[in-house]
């Protein structure tokens, strides 16, 4: 599967069937609701409400937030959460996964520095969060911002990376299924600064009329008035009220996505 190449559902379906004991595809559509940075008022409530549907919420966690005292710039001032909450809500059933050592750039830093960060950002999770398996974790770059060198460094450490669909996907509407033991760079989408309810309506909506399918990764922050381009929380208990009633589609954090789709 290479870096641009979007593989209808169709042959993959015709390909994993061929293949005895390897088909572990249920649904033509998943999407990844990814939640950044680590706002603990946001984050309690996002799992709350992923629990009243019966889901498991995929939130990515700026390691060293809770050490700030302010964060680097207007959207992340808000209250976060430390490692106490982020162990609760693992135990929950929720994943919990890296997002940056300190919210850093890594394509403004040299590439010694970019690196350094992402293995401080590892070390502290391994350290810190109960169970954390770098190989079966997906590293979200902050800003969705990485290149070709820092995707495949990354990679050399854990399974998955998470960055701008802009450059992984170009013009395609979603990322492929996964393939077992090939490394994956997950192309997702953002909005904001302002409330990005219509945004993600709107681009939900699209994804759920591609006859193509696909998993669609869409990268947002807080609840209500918290982070960059946040949602209301009454938005998102309607939202998932309606979505998990679709048939054909799933609704999986991203390593859960890895766990049970890759073919």
């Amino acid at each position: 599967m290479e870096r641009r190449d979007f593989i209808k559902t169709t042959a993959i379906a015709g390909l994993a069937l061929s293949i005895p004991g390897c088909y572990k595809q249920h649904k033509t559509h998943i999407l990844t609701l990814s939640w950044d940075d680590g706002f603990r008022k946001s984050f309690h409530k996002i799992a709350d409400i992923h629990e009243r549907y019966g889901l498991k919420a995929c939130l990515n966690i700026i390691a060293s937030a809770h050490m700030w005292k302010g964060g680097p710039n207007e959207y992340h001032n808000d209250p976060v959460g430390d490692f106490n909450d982020w162990n609760i809500l693992k135990s929950r059933g929720h994943e919990i996964m890296p997002h940056s050592w300190k919210h850093t750039n890594l394509t403004e830093v040299s590439i010694d520095e970019a690196k350094e960060l992402i293995d401080k950002c590892i070390t502290y999770f391994i350290e810190n969060l109960d169970g954390f398996n770098p190989s079966t974790a997906v590293y979200n770059f902050a800003y969705n911002a990485s290149s070709n060198e820092l995707e495949d460094y990354a990679l050399s450490k854990v399974r998955a990376v998470r960055t701008g669909g802009w450059d992984i996907l170009g013009d395609k509407p979603a990322n492929p299924f996964p393939v077992n033991g090939r490394p994956l760079k997950l192309g997702c989408w953002s909005y904001g600064p302002e409330n990005a309810d219509i945004w993600v309506q709107s681009e939900i909506d699209r994804f759920l009329g591609s006859p193509e399918g696909g998993w669609l990764v869409l990268n947002l922050h807080g609840l209500d008035n918290e982070g960059w381009g946040p949602v209301s929380s009454d938005f998102l208990d309607g939202l998932l009220n309606k979505l998990v009633s679709i048939e054909f589609l799933d609704l999986l954090p991203a390593a859960e996505t890895l766990k049970n789709y890759a073919f």
